[in-house]
């Protein structure tokens, strides 16, 4: 499965393909489907979305267009961010270089109505305890966490991220470990998180060969509905929210 690698080398995202591409349009429909969003479109143009460890910018993208919300990429990498402002442009878009875990919002006017991101809080394993919490500070009462992060009961998630040789060759920085549900429900909780729901799903993988997409995701799809079976998905899609009443 060909990535893309950062400055230090590990893999980040994947190459683009026709799988990889309709992977993350489908995702990014789920998270624009559990945002909680104004009704009225002037007042969600005026919403705050922000995309953690946006990478190169696609998923950004596909919300700035789907939601008409005011949408902030964010990520560590300034190559990739780079990328992403050559890349993608749009009025209710915009990308920065930044930690925001690491920040506190100076006014609740610098909150977010939701923050999401595809893949990056895995990479934050050992530091949840204190980068949820941030992220709680960076929510406006009422607003939203939406994440899709790797499951832990997926054998091939599992044999990447359990053996050390499949880590290796799979790029994967040091600290980084997949979840279960269980694990990242408690560690919500913890950060005062809630209405958590986490949810087994997705059976497609960025290499699936074109000819094969259309019927792996529409077994995958009935996959998704069975209890048990749909526990060895590849992804845990996650939404918690920060307690209060919303604050538009």
């Amino acid at each position: 499965m060909a990535s893309i690698v950062d400055e230090r080398g590990y893999n980040q995202s994947f190459v683009s393909s026709p799988a990889q591409a309709l992977r993350l349009r489908r995702r990014a429909q789920a998270i624009f489907a559990a945002l909680p969003l104004p009704v009225a479109a002037e007042e969600r143009r005026t919403a705050r979305i922000l995309e953690l460890g946006c990478g190169m910018g696609e998923l950004a993208h596909e919300l700035a267009v789907l939601t008409e919300a005011q949408v902030t990429g964010v990520d560590l990498s300034e190559r990739f961010i780079a990328q992403a402002r050559q890349d993608h442009r749009r009025p209710n878009l915009d990308f920065i270089v930044a930690d925001l875990t690491r920040e506190i919002p100076a006014t609740g006017q610098d909150r977010y109505h939701a923050i999401t991101g595809n893949g990056i809080l895995h990479h934050l394993y050992h530091h949840l305890d204190a980068v949820l919490p941030a992220l709680h500070r960076w929510l406006r009462p009422g607003g939203r966490l939406v994440f899709w992060e790797p499951n832990l009961w997926n054998p091939y998630i599992w044999t990447i991220f359990s053996l050390a040789p499949f880590r290796r060759l799979a790029k994967l920085e040091p600290g980084e470990m997949a979840f279960t549900p269980r694990f990242i429900r408690s560690k919500l909780e913890r950060a005062g998180f809630a209405r958590i729901e986490i949810a087994t799903r997705d059976f497609l993988l960025p290499n699936t060969p074109t000819a094969l997409i259309r019927p792996v995701v529409a077994l995958g799809d009935q996959l998704d509905r069975i209890p048990l079976v749909n526990r060895m998905a590849q992804s845990l899609f996650i939404v918690a929210d920060r307690p209060g009443e919303p604050d538009r």
